[in-house]
């Protein structure tokens, strides 16, 4: 999981040599403001007009780059590229300011509107990968990818939060789960997926007031549903089973008007419900090492709410519901009502 820099704050230590030796040439040294993203190694400056990235390594700068190059030929909403410097893996690109989307989310007033831009910035998304500019493919969202996130559960929040190891039946039940809810996402047909479609990584453009994606260096090409998920599964917002039904409702009718066949309008949402079920999983042991690994403590603030996701979500399925009774002692007793 990665984090925009927009929430960044404030680091101490200025560019590094090498850093402004290779801006000098753009006379873009002198004045920058370091910030640096909460969960992620990248690091960023901010630059008259600019903002600069430093990625820690090419496996990160490289697929980066493939994405935004074929994404920006799609007319998809990205930041434009203004220099690169692989070598230290750097970019520079355009200064696209501090408000986020989730900043109009905060903001109930206009909350409904903001909401309905991002399902339409999703949608322009799934749509996009169609095009001759989607080859060759983005790496496919597969079930070795799929299962190997769901793992994260097991292998980071049960040893942190559970006081014994699951028992040979609870650890047949998550395989069985995990297997069920990979089978799903796999049935689903395969559109271009950003991976992490929350507020956070979408971000206002200052001029235009449009939607634009950032942090998008782990596109796939994977189930129409799993930005949806994202979306409306948030960590800052719980906006209830009612709402988020009512929105992937819309968002199935955008896919109809863009030209795909959505299942029934049920048989949809019980694939958006399956496909958070198996994100808020990950989320759960995502979360879970970036605290204990990386020492970010605050992201176990945000359990609880991915609890409460998890358990709806088993609740929602008649053929999951049976697996609440082995969740059941590793989830907190407010994740239970």
């Amino acid at each position: 999981m990665s984090q925009s820099p927009m929430a960044a704050r404030p680091e101490p230590s200025p560019l590094p040599a090498q850093v402004r030796s290779w801006l000098a040439q753009w006379h873009l040294q002198d004045g920058a403001q370091a910030l640096r993203g909460d969960a992620s190694a990248r690091r960023y400056w901010r630059l008259r007009g600019a903002m600069l990235a430093q990625f820690p390594a090419e496996d990160e700068l490289l697929p980066f780059l493939r994405v935004q190059y074929r994404w920006q030929r799609a007319g998809l909403p990205v930041p434009r590229i203004l220099a690169v410097q692989p070598r230290l893996g750097l970019i520079l690109q355009e200064d696209l300011g501090d408000v986020d989307l989730k900043s109009r989310l905060d903001d109930r007033a206009s909350a409904e509107a903001a909401m309905e831009a991002a399902l339409d910035l999703a949608l322009r998304l799934a749509a996009a990968g169609r095009g001759q500019w989607s080859r060759p493919a983005l790496p496919a969202y597969d079930a070795t990818r799929l299962l190997g996130e769901l793992r994260l559960f097991r292998d980071w929040y049960l040893p942190a939060h559970v006081p014994s190891a699951p028992s040979a039946a609870a650890e047949a039940a998550l395989d069985e789960i995990f297997a069920t809810l990979t089978a799903r996402a796999l049935a689903q047909p395969r559109v271009w997926v950003h991976r992490d479609f929350h507020a956070r990584n979408i971000l206002i453009h200052p001029r235009s007031g449009e939607l634009v994606l950032i942090d998008f260096q782990d596109a796939v090409e994977g189930p129409w549903t799993y930005d949806l998920a994202s979306l409306l599964w948030d960590r800052y917002w719980d906006w209830g089973q009612e709402r988020r039904s009512a929105w992937i409702a819309s968002y199935r009718e955008g896919l109809v008007d863009a030209g795909f066949a959505p299942p029934s309008p049920e048989i949809f949402e019980a694939q958006a419900q399956s496909m958070a079920l198996q994100r808020n999983l990950k989320i759960l042991g995502i979360f879970c090492r970036l605290a204990r690994r990386d020492g970010k403590e605050h992201y176990l603030d945000f359990l609880p709410r991915f609890w409460s996701y998890v358990w709806e979500g088993l609740g929602h399925d008649a053929k999951l519901a049976a697996y609440r009774d082995w969740f059941a002692p590793w989830a907190p007793a407010s994740a239970r009502p």
